[in-house]
């Protein structure tokens, strides 16, 4: 039995369904755990994880960019292929 290296909870796993590098979620605090070793079953926080935050860290950067002169283009472009619609 492996616990989990984010919330100590125990996780029960045979050492035949999984493999070294499967990731799996925490049933406890739903952390993304990588397999690390099988013999016996341990884990540790996935990496995958941690990129997640940092891109929705970046996303939320980007969206503070977006102006008011942002939107007037996107109407002027707007009206302009209505005239060619017509």
């Amino acid at each position: 039995m492996a616990s989990c290296p984010e919330c100590d909870a125990e996780i029960e796993l045979d050492e035949f369904d999984v493999d070294k590098g499967d990731l799996i979620s925490c049933p406890e605090c739903g952390s993304n755990l990588e397999v690390t070793g099988t013999s016996p079953v341990e884990f540790e926080l996935s990496e995958e994880e941690e990129d997640d935050e940092e891109e929705e860290d970046r996303e939320g950067d980007e969206e503070e960019d977006f102006d008011d002169d942002d939107v007037d283009d996107l109407d002027e472009d707007e009206s302009e292929s209505e005239d060619w619609d017509e």
